[in-house]
């Protein structure tokens, strides 16, 4: 999963064909670090940008996405300058990870302007910059100072550069001298001294140059004679030339399904093993979008929601440490019964002892066996008895206070663990909105309030509004079904939403989803129960798992006991089957 220099050049290759000569009619910036560009030449593309550190991104794009009510100020400057712009040259630097958008536009006084808007791919460096004809920065949608990168700063009034940490050579054009250099300087395997001394090579193509020169990739570059330096830039120079010639086959490779890797050339060392199945593409935006569509969103979510899980996590850990030591100490209380009989056996053979004697030793009249008490010599027997029977007492009263609280620790673990589920689960920003409400409401986090009066008590809260709303399915025989996303969505779904003769599963003894099954008057197919259960397999704690039990009954036998958290339920008879959390066959209704 390569984003690399080739990758770029692809890209480049397209948005040339398609935006240059367009006009910019349209600037938004849906999150923090992306940009999307209405662009109209003929047709009208939209230009999606993200600089995020996690996972950088530019291709052309269909869809639609939510923006803020008020715009960034990145984004206002940029509309400033670039509204009704248009785009003279789109222009890649060697093969580095870098586009530069060369764009006219109008200054105040109606003069021709250029301006340069500048995409850095490069991982967590990733960026989007904004420059004058000169190369000046003018903003930026990351500020990086001095005291973040002693290579370069990128702030208002300096001059924008290509940082040279490495220096690595252009495989386009490089020379068989300045090539055998380049490896030679890097004394490590074949594959590493080839991207470390190559522009835009990724450890993915590397890896394709050595399997095409027929090489380990391991082996040493110390290794290599002449004659195998020679081949393997000749391999080299036959790989770049349809790269040069703007000749790309973008491909993704499937293994059961989920994709492996993308490349935007033919990758040969994936095409010999039988389990991998290779895809292509006629448009590199489109295979990137395909690529990450589900890898953006879950990146997104799992950032947006970050204080969440933290705060999930940081209780799970102070509860189970509780649990464990309530654990030890109710075990320290099984000899309280021992106690017990020390005191009563002192009581009725008391008399025996001696004063000053260390131990008595009498027959144990509850089961007949010999049995040696303990004594404080200091102390009469009848002391003795009263110091055993109160610690008898003591330990009982600790027993029974834990045997209370241990139920309530598990309790609240299963809880929490079924809100961490439900926060792997969660596929928008609505859908953290009523997990966010329910650590709320049982005094895991506190509600912030904007309003000094309702921290005072004056007003009532204001409620939350819920848009979230359980996943709709349809199975591959038109049977409805529908997903809980949350604990507060799963109590909806099976106490409001499911009549009593519709289906409902569960993954068995583990955090998930309610998932019910709408019943149409008539048996269901077994293959709707395989893919019900399915889906309560992919929407469970153990969704990555490759078997999972599923329990499933009629709604009307599942029960919700009295003053019982959000989420839990009880049932008494039901059926199980075990299935792959394979939920490829459903149809997704609504998210």
């Amino acid at each position: 999963m390569a984003f690399d220099g080739i990758v770029i050049a692809n890209i480049v290759s397209e948005l040339r064909q398609k935006l240059i000569g367009g006009r910019i009619l349209k600037i938004s910036q849906p999150e923090k670090d992306e940009l999307v560009l209405t662009i109209k030449n003929y047709d009208s593309y939209k230009l999606f940008i993200s600089a995020g550190a996690a996972l950088p991104l530019i291709y052309l794009t269909e869809q639609n996405r939510s923006n803020p009510m008020t715009a960034p100020n990145f984004c206002m400057l940029l509309r400033k300058y670039l509204n009704s712009a248009r785009i003279l040259q789109i222009i890649q630097p060697g093969l580095e990870r870098v586009i530069q958008f060369e764009i006219e536009h109008l200054d105040e006084l109606g003069d021709l302007c250029k301006k340069y808007l500048i995409v850095e791919i490069m991982g967590k460096h990733s960026n989007i910059i904004f420059c004058d004809s000169s190369f000046t920065i003018i903003d930026s949608i990351k500020h990086i100072s001095g005291f973040v990168s002693s290579v370069r700063e990128v702030l208002p009034g300096r001059t924008w550069f290509i940082p040279k940490a490495e220096e690595k050579k252009n495989p386009l054009c490089v020379s068989y001298e300045d090539f055998c250099l380049g490896i030679q300087k890097n004394p490590f395997s074949l594959e590493k001294a080839l991207y470390s001394s190559l522009t835009g090579v990724s450890p993915l193509i590397a890896n394709e140059l050595c399997y095409r020169a027929g090489m380990d990739a391991q082996e040493s570059v110390s290794a290599l004679n002449e004659s195998a330096k020679q081949h393997l830039y000749g391999c080299l120079t036959r790989f770049m030339e349809p790269i040069n010639n703007q000749q790309f086959t973008p491909n993704i490779i499937y293994r059961d399904k989920e994709p492996l890797e993308f490349s935007c050339i033919s990758l040969t060392c994936y095409q010999e093993d039988p389990n991998l199945t290779i895809v292509s593409f006629s448009s590199i935006s489109e295979l990137l979008e395909q690529f990450y569509a589900v890898k953006d969103k879950i990146t997104r979510i799992r950032q947006k929601s970050a204080d969440l899980r933290r705060v999930v996590s940081n209780v799970i850990e102070r509860d189970s440490k509780k649990y464990d030591l309530q654990l030890k100490q109710l075990k320290d209380t099984k000899k309280r019964e021992k106690y017990r009989i020390y005191g009563e056996l002192l009581t009725t053979y008391g008399y025996q002892i001696t004063l000053g004697e260390k131990e008595l030793k009498t027959v144990n009249y509850y089961d007949g066996t010999d049995i040696t008490i303990p004594l404080d010599p200091t102390l009469t027997p009848m002391e003795n008895a009263k110091k055993y029977f109160e610690k008898y007492s003591k330990l009982k009263r600790t027993y029974e206070a834990l045997s209370s609280l241990i139920v309530e620790t598990k309790s609240e673990l299963e809880h929490l663990d079924s809100i961490r589920t439900a926060l792997e689960i969660a596929q928008k920003e609505e859908d953290l909105t009523q997990i966010k409400e329910e650590l709320i409401e049982y005094g895991y986090m506190k509600r912030h309030e904007k309003n000094a009066s309702l921290r005072s008590g004056k007003k009532k809260e204001k409620k939350v509004k819920v848009t979230s709303r359980p996943l709709h399915y349809l199975s591959s025989d038109g049977y409805h079904m529908y997903v809980g996303k949350n604990n507060f969505q799963n109590d909806e779904l099976t106490f409001h939403f499911a009549n009593g003769t519709d289906w409902w599963f569960h993954a068995k003894g583990i955090p998930g989803s309610h998932v019910v099954v709408k019943f149409e008057g008539e048996s269901l197919p077994d293959r709707v129960f395989e893919e019900a259960g399915a889906l309560a397999a992919y929407y469970s704690k153990n969704r990555t798992s490759d078997k999972v039990e599923i329990d499933y009954l009629e709604r009307k036998n599942v029960k919700k006991p009295n003053g019982s958290k959000p989420g839990f339920v009880v049932y008494y008879t039901n059926y199980s089957l075990v299935v792959k959390p394979d939920i490829s066959a459903l149809t997704l209704i609504s998210d």
